[in-house]
């Protein structure tokens, strides 16, 4: 696998110091593709003197680094997708450990290009954030003292990615690469519209309901050819809603009456978790 198919994105990262020992750190486990979102810290050019203080050698990661305002901009053209977390969450996301990382990102980014994606420093990554990742990776420590440092939760990911590369595990071939992040969001969306136009899905009722959908298939984890078969059942069942402008017709759907809202648990029914 080419260390350059992994692409390290920092979301909101308040510390320019951070950044910069971020860039060092994956530089030295021979990376070099690093992503900033919405890294305002490096607006002045204070900030951006701390950075590369903090970057020594690795200078021209720092300076090479994508910077966007999004973090679908920074995920684009990736398949797997791993948010780093230090604290679990109340819906299911499969949650590995930084070796089960590794293996992981090894094995996707043969085909399309993976990315591990961090949190800004004081609160980590938001439930809207981890919408668009696969799985959480938590790194072990001390229950009594959690708290990592950014650039360390970096280097620690990077350290064992690099050391599962070097061993040369065979890793079996794929049928087809996984579906990209732009691919899946236009999914999402495709089964949004359906599942609106049906009233299955009520608008902002439950809010749930496209979160579980999301995590449900971001654990499998799609390659290119399921996707394609999900947006074509989509279609044939109804046609014309693969397209964004589409607007449901009486003659579209019937049947079953029930929401989404008669389905999902009560403490679902708005909560934001």
């Amino acid at each position: 696998m080419p260390l350059s198919t992994v692409r390290f994105v920092l979301f909101r990262p308040s510390h320019p110091g951070n950044i910069g020992a971020a860039a060092r750190a994956i530089k030295t486990m021979g990376f070099s593709e690093l992503a900033l979102v919405g890294a305002d810290s490096l607006a002045t050019e204070g900030g951006r003197g701390e950075a590369r203080a903090r970057a020594s050698g690795a200078v021209d990661v720092l300076e090479n680094a994508m910077m966007v305002d999004t973090l679908a901009e920074a995920l684009a053209g990736c398949g797997l997708v791993l948010g780093a977390s230090a604290r679990t969450r109340r819906m299911n996301i499969p949650q590995m450990n930084p070796r089960q990382c590794a293996a992981e990102l090894h094995k996707a980014g043969r085909t399309r290009p993976a990315a591990v994606v961090f949190g800004p420093e004081t609160a980590g990554l938001t439930n809207a954030e981890l919408d668009l990742c696969h799985a959480l990776v938590c790194i072990p420590s001390n229950p009594d003292y959690s708290s990592l440092n950014l650039a360390m939760a970096v280097q620690v990911i990077a350290y064992e990615l690099s050391r599962f590369g070097s061993e040369d595990k065979a890793v079996p071939d794929t049928e087809a690469p996984l579906a990209s992040s732009e691919e899946m969001e236009l999914f999402y969306q495709h089964l949004e519209r359906v599942l609106v136009g049906s009233g299955f899905l009520k608008p902002h009722n439950p809010r749930n309901l496209m979160r579980r959908l999301r995590r449900l298939f971001n654990r499998t984890q799609l390659d290119e050819n399921e996707m394609n078969i999900l947006r074509g059942i989509l279609s044939a069942l109804v046609p014309g809603s693969g397209k964004p402008d589409w607007k449901p017709g009486p003659q579209d759907f019937g049947g079953d009456s029930r929401s989404a809202a008669d389905l999902l648990p009560p403490d679902e029914q708005s909560a934001d978790t």
